[in-house]
């Protein structure tokens, strides 16, 4: 196994319910991340962290193993919330990947290839065009939608590893994206590597994102609650109180810690 070269930039990291979790923001978010693509050996995985996944990670074990191993990234008024409670501050800032990811692709001047997986097909084909649109001096490769056999995993990371990506995007939900990273996602395939959920389905337009300003109150899943209501009621009407549920219990219990850890952020896959 090589060992990738540290970045430059560092972050503290803060506990959400024993899950590290950088406290960067935008900007050294974006140096961070465009320094990762750039190295020449190593490999970097990329997690958000929001209510929803919280909840997930609470009662799947491999999932919160797997979160534990990438770099996480704090997504939501949700782990906003948490933060406040375990560390008596919340997040410089929101960087949830529907937003970070094609801010990113902007901030990155380096031409880079962008290999994508998930979505349904034309999804997949829709949002690597629009994606192009954002950023032309990238490229956007649609290498297969998520919808694939378990079986058939090795031989989409072989398709991956002949195209040599920089960047690998990979959209197939929590927590199914991050573990199956885990299992199959490894040398050779991308130096960066991304979980990023929906975002292929707002790329793809086929999803309407809020507005600006409810993005910035960090309301959207109000927005998404109120487009997507049979798919989304129990993530938000049911989610919402059992995120608030463990996070109270934890912080009673007396197991959260108020001290960042510096340095290498988490535990950074490295090939």
């Amino acid at each position: 196994m090589n060992v990738s070269p540290s970045p430059s930039i560092t972050a503290s990291q803060r506990m959400i319910l024993d899950v590290p979790v950088c406290d960067f923001g935008w900007a050294d978010a974006f140096a961070f991340t465009d320094e990762i693509a750039s190295l020449p050996i190593g490999q970097t995985v990329i997690s958000f962290l929001n209510a929803n996944n919280a909840n997930l990670m609470m009662r799947d074990p491999e999932y919160r193993a797997a979160l534990k191993r990438h770099i996480v990234l704090p997504d939501g008024h949700g782990v906003d919330i948490a933060s406040w409670l375990f560390h008596g501050k919340v997040f410089p800032a929101n960087l949830n990947g529907t937003d970070f990811v094609p801010a990113l692709m902007t901030y990155m001047t380096t031409p880079r290839r962008v290999a994508m997986i998930g979505a349904r097909a034309e999804i997949l084909k829709r949002a690597a065009a629009n994606f192009q649109k954002h950023s032309p001096w990238h490229e956007f490769i649609p290498v297969s939608d998520g919808f694939f056999d378990a079986a058939q995993s090795d031989e989409v990371m072989a398709r991956v590893r002949e195209l040599e990506p920089d960047i690998l995007l990979i959209a197939m939900g929590s927590p199914k994206q991050e573990k199956w990273i885990d299992r199959h996602v490894g040398p050779g395939h991308a130096r960066l590597v991304i979980s990023v959920g929906a975002l292929f389905d707002f790329m793809a337009e086929e999803v309407p994102r809020a507005s600006a300003t409810v993005r910035r109150l960090r309301l959207e899943w109000l927005h998404r609650l109120i487009h997507e209501p049979k798919r989304l009621w129990r993530r938000y009407l049911l989610g919402n109180p059992l995120f608030m549920y463990y996070i109270v219990r934890h912080k009673l219990a007396g197991r959260a810690k108020a001290s960042p850890v510096s340095g290498q952020p988490a535990e950074s896959r490295s090939f």
